[in-house]
């Protein structure tokens, strides 16, 4: 009998996958008001939302709500320093689209950006580049300059690249503030599920370096 119990742990053993999650991590989401929670409540912003849906799938992560609302690229820049501990293991950056929306020159904010890329890698720290695309009333000239930042910076400097941080939230009235702009609860929710697998090989590299 006791051999056949040790054999039924043997195939339990076998057949539960074993999965590798990262263990007392430190993501921080350095960015606007886009992920600063812009009027929600205090669990629907989007660092809450991914700290849950991180928690449902095993992960013991600490993610840290580094959002400041109205913020460019250089303000998240010369902020850098205080809102992004020496404990930090993990960056999401998702800034810029106020610089779009003000019309700030494309190479100040691209100059911004990788620079707090650099500066976040150079501390062995993994990044993960949320990217944006400018508003298309700002004219093709301005577009050809700013969207292809992200994915240049990201490049350069091997760091993830997340496309489009509003990747199935933009423009849809449901998944949005009476703005039109802030994504609402539910818009959050999905920018979590789709930015979600980029988050975990975000996490996997952290653990590994």
């Amino acid at each position: 009998m006791n051999r056949f119990f040790a054999f039924l742990n043997f195939l339990i053993l076998c057949f539960v996958p074993i999965v590798a999650h990262s263990d007392d991590l430190k993501l921080v989401v350095l960015g606007d008001s886009l992920s600063a929670g812009y009027q929600l409540a205090p669990e629907e912003g989007f660092p809450e939302q991914l700290q849950k849906a991180l928690g449902e799938k095993g992960y013991s992560v600490d993610v840290v709500n580094a959002g400041v609302s109205g913020d460019t690229s250089t303000g998240g820049l010369a902020r850098l320093d205080w809102s992004v501990g020496a404990d930090t293991d993990a960056v999401i950056v998702e800034l810029g689209a106020n610089d779009a929306l003000r019309g700030i020159e494309p190479t100040i904010t691209r100059k911004n950006i990788e620079e707090i890329t650099q500066r976040l890698r150079e501390r062995g720290v993994e990044v993960l580049l949320a990217g944006m695309l400018a508003p298309r009333n700002l004219g093709q000239e301005y577009a050809d300059a700013f969207d292809p930042i992200y994915a240049d910076v990201a490049k350069a400097h091997d760091a993830l690249l997340y496309p489009f941080f509003l990747e199935g939230v933009a423009l849809n009235p449901e998944l949005n503030l009476s703005d039109g702009m802030h994504p609402n609860a539910d818009g959050v929710g999905i920018i979590v599920e789709n930015i979600l697998p980029k988050v975990e090989e975000l996490l996997a590299k952290a653990q590994s370096s």
